[in-house]
């Protein structure tokens, strides 16, 4: 998660880069990017907040027997 909250901060910077020149479609193309970044970023933070609370019992117990997988 570290990873695109860094592309975030670069993209902010640049995102403010272009909206000090007077380039107006740049301006709003770099915070379209910004906002790009953020949204797969609460997508992300969903997407782990809908492990059972089992399975984040295996994250952090993946020794326990009850967690144990079996190929056949």
């Amino acid at each position: 998660m570290s990873d695109i909250q860094e592309k975030i901060k670069t993209e902010i910077e640049a995102a403010r880069e272009a909206c000090s020149t007077e380039d107006a479609e740049g301006c709003a193309a770099a915070w379209d990017a910004v906002e790009e970044l953020q949204a797969e970023a609460s997508h992300q933070r969903d997407k782990e907040s809908e492990k059972s609370p089992f399975d984040k019992y295996c994250d952090d117990n993946p020794e326990a027997d009850e967690c144990r997988v079996y190929d056949n």
